[in-house]
């Protein structure tokens, strides 16, 4: 088995170690019950990063890590000391459980796996050359745990008001006045992972985010959103950086192409 995973491509790499995470979590929700959503929630961010890093330690050994739950993942570095993958040529960017809170709650299939690879290589300042979202308690075409990659086919176009996918528990204040501006319609859901594949499944048209997130909330599902031609920018338009020495990247903006520029405009209108 070791073999034929030193033989797996990036892509291909991140889909494995997505799905491995998952098992990891489905088997350990599965055990633990939710009577205590605290302990459940810990326990789950523990088993999934640290099955993760053994993983990446073993099989990508050269290169550079950014989980979620590194004692230092949301240290600035931009002045006193300087994070070893600053000067990494590869950084894998992962969020070992994205969505705890659903993750926590009986029945709630929104919650996630991140798994992406910054390639400094990829563009003037780097860029996301893989990326695998894994939603371990939903299931795919044929019927295994549903793993998005950065092959994903371009939903069709939906006729009727846009769609816009919001957090069902903290979503940005500005986002109602926008789905009332464009006379849209919201789509809660839990972790953002999720809410970008939605965009990705043809669920939604547009995943609006503002005012709190890092690297690892964002670069695996905006590897798969990309990898499926959608659009994805910061809310201002401006572009996706990711390994930067600051990793807090607090918003974001994934819609299909066509609505960017009207969903550009009246962002900007209300902020």
């Amino acid at each position: 088995m070791s073999d034929d995973i030193d033989r797996l491509d990036d892509q291909a790499f991140a889909r494995w170690l997505a799905g491995r995470a998952g098992e990891a979590l489905t088997a350990l929700r599965a055990g633990q019950g939710f009577a205590d959503p605290r302990a459940l929630k810990d326990a789950g961010d523990q088993a999934s990063h640290e099955l993760m890093l053994a993983a990446l330690t073993r099989y990508r050994p050269a290169d550079e890590v950014l989980s979620e739950e590194q004692a230092d993942s949301r240290q600035d570095f931009s002045t006193g000391d300087r994070a070893a993958r600053l000067d990494a040529d590869r950084v894998w960017i992962i969020d070992p459980l994205d969505g705890t809170r659903e993750f926590s709650e009986e029945g709630r299939t929104d919650w996630a796996v991140h798994v992406a690879l910054w390639e400094r290589s990829a563009g003037p300042d780097g860029g996301l050359t893989a990326g695998a979202v894994g939603m371990p308690a939903r299931t795919g075409p044929d019927g295994t745990p549903l793993i998005l990659g950065t092959s994903e086919p371009t939903p069709a176009a939906v006729d009727g008001p846009l769609r816009i996918a919001v957090s069902r528990s903290r979503p940005p204040a500005f986002v109602p006045q926008l789905i009332e501006d464009l006379g849209a319609e919201a789509v809660p859901m839990g972790s953002a992972g999720v809410k970008v594949c939605a965009v990705v499944t043809g669920q939604a048209d547009a995943y609006v985010h503002a005012g709190g997130q890092y690297e690892w909330d964002s670069a695996a599902p905006v590897a798969v959103a990309l990898g499926a031609g959608m659009h994805a920018s910061r809310i201002d338009g401006s572009p996706l950086r990711y390994n930067a020495a600051n990793p807090r990247l607090p918003d974001l903006l994934v819609c299909r192409p066509e609505h960017a520029e009207q969903l550009l405009k009246a962002i900007d209108r209300l902020l």
